[in-house]
């Protein structure tokens, strides 16, 4: 099973999440602070990281920024306002998703499989490597260059454009990306979808004012291409 690395400050969350992960059979590491979470990622290495949006002192969003800037580790936020401003600006600092608490076990529980899930190219007659001009996307090897360099991206970036790339110039609904990428299948917040193609077109576009891969069309959602 995935180790956890859970930073939350509320002793009565953090041993209630505890509790349930350990008894779905994850190794679990907690910490009350930032700066303690960050001191434990290298020694723990965890599969994932569950990180409280309002933390003392080193707040959720400098968390995420930090590991961000040496690691593509899958990160889920957890806060307790769904509708706060800081959500949106934690998921452009790089989580892969985020939680409303208090939130069930269950619930957590899919959230951490859902991104961590790993795309399985199996099945198909795509060619392994596909080319769009400086961008080469390896799906059987799940990495994505550019001009001959790979680019470290989010597992919720990756598997964006392995979506969306898998059908160029097909248009896809927010709501269809929440439920195919994030395996959302209720009216998630569309906050996940912009954040994330905010993200990628920063790692994978000339520039991101004028994207040449991820288009938007307004009022219906986005594709890849043309090129």
């Amino acid at each position: 099973m995935p180790r956890v690395l859970l930073i939350e400050d509320d002793p009565s969350v953090r041993e209630g999440v505890e509790l349930g992960l350990r008894r779905r059979g994850h190794e679990v590491r907690v910490a009350a602070t930032g700066e303690a979470g960050l001191a434990a990622l290298a020694e723990f290495r965890p599969d994932l990281l569950l990180l409280d949006l309002m933390l003392p002192g080193m707040n959720g969003v400098q968390v995420c920024r930090r590991v961000r800037e040496h690691s593509q580790l899958p990160i889920i936020m957890l806060t307790a306002r769904g509708d706060d401003f800081d959500v949106v600006i934690g998921l452009e600092a790089g989580a892969d998703d985020y939680i409303v608490k208090p939130a069930r076990t269950e619930v957590i529980e899919a959230r951490i499989c859902a991104v961590l899930r790993r795309i399985d190219p199996a099945g198909t007659d795509r060619p392994a490597v596909e080319v769009y001009g400086e961008l080469a996307i390896d799906r059987a090897g799940l990495s994505v260059t550019k001009g001959g360099h790979r680019l470290a991206l989010a597992p919720s970036e990756l598997k964006l454009l392995l979506h969306l790339s898998a059908a160029p110039e097909q248009v896809f609904s927010r709501q269809q990306l929440l439920e195919h990428v994030w395996e959302h299948s209720y009216h998630a917040d569309a906050r996940l979808v912009d954040a994330c193609v905010a993200r990628l077109r920063g790692k994978i576009e000339d520039e991101a004012g004028s994207p040449r891969y991820v288009q938007t069309l307004r009022g219906f959602g986005y594709r890849f291409g043309p090129l």
